[in-house]
């Protein structure tokens, strides 16, 4: 009697094992090695890993990322979420992610949240799913203790998955939760900034812009507050107007500041946007910069040297902290690691103050 036919047995496809062993061949070593570079799960020398990638190209192979990540590797994505892509602050930032995360053979995804912060954590939960080496969060976080609670709570996921939250340009979170921190000294750079308006003859001050409850905002306005202090100098609080980070923000607090008083005769503005804003507004009330009221910013980005007359401001290194901010999240890609070893993992940059030509002495209006 004839057996009943059986179920078809599943033939392993041999192409991707052949492929794998081609790429051993032309880079002269194992197939174990190739696996160790495709899937970053164990450190290859530098050298044996450019072979590799070098057979790779040449054959054409392309590493199957879903794969991967069903054999519990990550995917070497790095993910980056901002408040808005076309700000040039985020746009520099997320430009050094990309140049590092490139340089170490990953794909850099750009994230942008238009602000929502309901937006962002969808963001963070699409990148854990997509099991990536790391998720970086750029700019101020908002100022709340549930806010917090729940990006701890992403950060304990990501950990438990090998992969790693980065912080970037904004502080770190509570002891005990696996975040790397990357920061620049806001606080120093706002304090310096202002020291140089109130070493030229400046004493009163209007500080523009940033919204209330942001981390940065809180920096900013804290540094502004220690130089008066450092001098022994009192600062009229209604000279302190907080609210957006925009141009055309700027532009209309400074003709409101102008109407309504108290009386100053600098502006710091919380950024080189506002700062464009405020030129805007006191040309259009034919005062001049800086024979009428000096004018600073913060951040350096390229509207700093294209306002007439040029922006004194605060460089913020913003390419190198993506770079740092990549390089920190992609540390901890070893076998075994512990993936809550880098708790409270911080590195902060400095800021310097460049002088150009939009300060002067106080002038008589």
């Amino acid at each position: 009697m004839a057996e009943p036919p059986r179920g078809r047995a599943r033939r392993r496809d041999p192409e991707a094992a052949r492929t794998i062993r081609d790429v051993a061949d032309r880079a002269g070593v194992s197939t174990a090695t190739v696996s160790r570079v495709v899937n970053g799960n164990y450190p290859v020398a530098a050298s044996t890993r450019a072979a590799v990638e070098r057979a790779m190209r040449e054959l054409g192979y392309v590493a199957n990322a879903h794969a991967r990540a069903l054999a519990g590797s990550t995917t070497r994505v790095v993910g980056i979420v901002v408040n808005e892509i076309v700000d040039p602050f985020f746009a520099y930032i997320a430009r050094g992610v990309q140049s590092e995360a490139t340089a170490s053979g990953r794909l850099c995804l750009v994230c942008s949240t238009q602000g929502d912060e309901a937006a962002e954590l969808r963001f963070v939960d699409l990148l854990l799913e997509q099991r990536a080496d790391a998720v970086i969060l750029v700019g101020g976080a908002v100022e709340d203790q549930d806010y917090f609670a729940t990006i701890g709570q992403r950060a304990k996921q990501l950990a438990k998955n090998g992969s790693s939250l980065v912080l970037c340009g904004r502080p770190g979170l509570e002891s005990g939760v696996p975040a790397y921190a990357v920061d620049y000294d806001n606080t120093g750079g706002a304090a310096a900034i202002t020291d140089h308006l109130l070493s030229v003859g400046h004493t009163k001050i209007l500080y523009l812009g940033g919204p209330t409850m942001l981390s940065t905002t809180t920096a900013r306005v804290r540094g502004f507050r220690q130089a008066y202090a450092a001098r022994k100098l009192e600062h009229d609080p209604a000279l302190v107007r907080t609210g957006a980070f925009g141009r055309q923000w700027g532009y209309d607090q400074t003709l409101r500041a102008l109407d309504e008083g108290p009386e100053f005769t600098a502006i710091f503005a919380a950024n080189d946007i506002v700062a464009a804003g405020a030129y805007t507004a006191l040309r259009e009330r034919g005062l001049s910069i800086p024979g009428d009221i000096s004018v600073v910013g913060y951040d350096d980005v390229p509207v700093a040297v294209e306002l007439q007359p040029a922006l004194t401001t605060v460089r913020v290194p913003l390419e190198e902290l993506g770079r740092a901010a990549v390089r920190a999240g992609v540390s901890g890609q070893e076998p075994n690691a512990d993936p809550f070893a880098h708790q409270q993992q911080v590195t902060t940059l400095g800021t310097v103050v460049v002088v150009r030509d939009s300060v002067a002495p106080p002038g008589r209006r």
